[in-house]
């Protein structure tokens, strides 16, 4: 093992070391952002199926009064 940190170096494990840090960093944003959009998609959708139901009701009270007159 020691070979091994001879013929690379410390410079080379400390860079090796930071890429890794920086991929982490990266994966850990990337899945902050795909949580974000995730909950983006869940509040319009909660929006549209009230939107929805408004306009359902609005269509019933106007059936109904196309209906008694």
């Amino acid at each position: 093992m020691t070979i091994l940190y001879k013929a690379a170096g410390w410079g080379t494990i400390f860079a090796i070391l930071a890429l890794v840090v920086t991929l982490l960093k990266q994966i850990i944003a990337f899945i902050g952002f795909l949580t974000f959009a995730i909950k983006i998609l869940v509040v319009l959708a909660f929006v549209m199926l009230i939107v929805g139901v408004g306009l359902m009701i609005i269509r019933g009270w106007n059936a109904n009064r196309q209906t008694k007159q």
